[in-house]
């Protein structure tokens, strides 16, 4: 459980939505992909080509999953949509859920790929993976041509008769949607206009297709995972300004699944969490293209009870894939299939759409917790990325194979580690929000208007933003105060200190003319601090500000099976059962009782444990250790251990 109360979290909106079936059209509202599509008072981003990151280690794991990016080639990509489209192709194809006999081949190489090409050029300049992505676009042109019905796709159109029968098939609509969203990715952030058209074809197709179906049997057929599908058709219809795409979006939609939302009531338990969070970011686009506030409640309500009630410390959800207990249930339930990796992907989407509409900070304070412990720490030096995140005790990291595994969170993984510029920095008329901590460089052209962003966070508790303005220029700057900084928390300009700030959990808006080389320091003391799991007060987590603190349990199994996993599985074989929690010797709410700061410029630790002690470092730092995030507190309260 994040360390937000419900009551915190669902202070925004009171009062249940009311219940209604959606029986026509929304009106698209006159909106384009770019900066008009957002009505007055709305936050919106920055294109990715005005932020820049700079050294640090957001930059570092950028550039290693570009590395990783660069090693895949697109003849093997495009090898089964040539199939499909009866082309003939000699390349060797990859495996696992990319291999010729895989149902969802086709999500990565044509999806995914495309989506983290696009980001990675558009936030880095990387025209290598520009040029990969054109020629991956290119040949989907051809293999649409060839089929010449607007359909494109790895596997044939027979896997989505089998969905129309109700026969077994491994989510199509999934596949589809990815290959589409890519699309449309290379359209927005490289200017590739045949992108759009290829996306368009396939759109076209897709309406078709579920036209033909009765209401009754498309809600059959929607039982299927069918990704963001609604999402990125509301894309198409902000893009185009064409209504039949929006329409096209309502035939993915679910009233059995949304209706609950709408009433405020948590109907979760036994979902599949990655089916269903990006239902909720169609909703999101839906409310933001019509105006209906109905699907905004929708998506409020969610994410709250979500983070609220569902979720561990480190920002993310779901075990065995799935919501498996009731809402503030968690006992239990620590394991290695923890926290799918695909999810917290959504989760971020979906939190930034919401702090779009209400520049509340605790949006952006449980984007940060993901982005530190649930991204972070994910991918190792060769650009391989995890799928669960165990949160048993005695587990490590495992990793995709290079060539043969393309599990979903493979592709989400590629995008999240593309685009960590997205979300730095948010504008709101001529006013600049400040989102987090990363060392960066913002361009804002059209208002003359830039900064650059120095910081080593979290190794240091601060950061310093320079101005760059070629005339002194009137604005307010709004600086996130997160709720985990302590009432030490300072600001100064040009080295002087302000007398002001503002609560923790807030932004901090200074209003006054800027001139070039202007600075402001915010320093951000962190303190240590601990959340129980969700409905069991014995085991808790213990943080440093944002960041989980994990015990090293000792060196983990070298690179092999139970390291890197092949194929399609997900988790290694032969597990050994999870160890039992580290015991800590206190029983208070006070981390300080058991936890000694070594060093806070390393983020050293210790923590005392009964017959023994472990070293602590932040989550994203463990890369080849065992580890334990959570501890079974003692049953009575003994004295401090470590002195102050």
């Amino acid at each position: 459980m994040m360390d937000f109360s419900r009551r915190q979290f669902f202070k925004t909106s009171a009062a249940a939505a009311s219940l209604c079936l959606i029986t026509r059209s929304p009106a698209l509202h006159a909106l384009t992909s770019g900066p008009s599509e957002y009505p007055a008072g709305r936050l919106e981003a920055f294109p990715l080509a005005s932020v820049r990151l700079t050294p640090g280690i957001f930059q570092q794991q950028a550039e290693i999953n570009a590395r990783y990016l660069d090693s895949l080639t697109v003849d093997q990509l495009l090898h089964s949509f040539r199939l499909t489209a009866g082309i003939h192709s000699s390349a060797k194809p990859y495996g696992g859920w990319e291999a010729p006999d895989c149902e969802l081949r086709g999500h990565f190489a044509g999806g995914h790929f495309l989506s983290a090409a696009a980001l990675s050029a558009a936030s880095s300049g990387n025209s290598v993976l520009k040029n990969r992505g054109d020629a991956l676009v290119s040949g989907l042109i051809t293999c649409q041509k060839k089929i010449g019905t607007g359909y494109v796709s790895a596997f044939p159109e027979d896997l989505f008769e089998r969905l129309a029968q109700d026969k077994p098939v491994w989510a199509p609509f999934y596949t589809y949607h990815k290959i589409m969203a890519g699309l449309v990715d290379m359209y927005l952030h490289t200017g590739n206009t045949e992108a759009l058209q290829v996306a368009e074809g396939m759109a076209q197709w897709a309406q078709n297709f579920m036209s033909a179906f009765s209401f009754d049997q498309r809600q059959r057929m929607l039982r299927n995972e069918f990704g963001g599908t609604n999402e990125v058709l509301i894309n198409l219809a902000a893009i185009t300004q064409k209504q039949r795409y929006l329409d096209a979006a309502l035939l993915f939609e679910q009233p059995s699944f949304l209706d609950p939302l709408a009433q405020r009531r948590d109907e979760l338990q036994s979902l599949h969490a990655n089916t269903n969070v990006p239902k909720i970011i169609g909703a999101a686009r839906m409310y933001e293209v019509t105006g209906d506030r109905r699907y905004r409640d929708i998506a409020e309500y969610f994410l709250a009870e979500v983070l609220a009630a569902r979720s561990y410390a480190i920002g993310n959800t779901s075990v065995d894939e799935h919501w498996t207990t009731p809402p503030d249930q968690l006992k239990g339930t620590l394991a290695w299939a923890n926290a799918e990796c695909c999810v917290a992907y959504n989760l971020m989407k979906l939190q930034r759409h919401v702090f779009s509409w209400t520049a509340d900070a605790r949006w952006m304070d449980a984007y940060e917790r993901t982005l530190f412990n649930c991204r972070l720490g994910t991918q190792n030096p060769q650009g391989l990325k995890q799928y669960f995140f165990p949160l048993a005790a005695g587990y490590w990291r495992a990793y995709n194979s290079p060539e043969e595994s393309f599990w979903c969170c493979t592709g989400t993984g590629a995008e999240d580690f593309a685009k960590f510029s997205d979300t730095i920095y948010f504008r709101r008329g001529t006013d600049l929000f400040v989102n987090h901590f990363i060392a960066s460089t913002l361009d804002w052209k059209d208002q003359n208007f830039g900064l650059e962003q120095t910081t080593h966070f979290p190794i240091e508790q601060s950061t310093t933003l320079k101005i760059k303005s070629s005339q002194p220029t009137p604005r307010t700057i709004h600086l996130r105060i997160p709720s985990w900084t302590t009432g030490a928390a300072l600001i100064s300009i040009n080295g002087q200190p302000l007398d002001a700030m503002s609560n923790p959990g807030s932004y901090l808006a200074i209003h006054r003319s800027w001139r070039e080389g202007d600075t402001i320091t915010l320093t951000l003391p962190m303190h240590l601090h601990q959340e129980p799991l969700a409905g069991d007060p014995t085991v808790s987590a213990p943080l440093y500000g944002p960041l989980v603190l994990a015990a090293d349990l000792g060196a983990g199994p070298a690179d092999g099976p139970l390291r890197i996993v092949h194929g399609r599985p997900t988790i290694p074989k032969d597990l050994p059962p999870a160890a039992p929690l580290p015991q800590c010797t206190a029983a208070s709410n006070s981390p300080e009782q058991w936890i000694h700061l070594d060093s806070a410029p390393e983020l050293r630790f210790t923590a005392a444990a009964e017959g023994s002690s472990h070293p602590l470092k932040p989550m994203y730092q463990i890369t080849d250790e065992r580890y334990a995030t959570y501890w079974q507190l003692a049953r009575k309260d003994t004295s401090k251990i470590f002195p102050a």
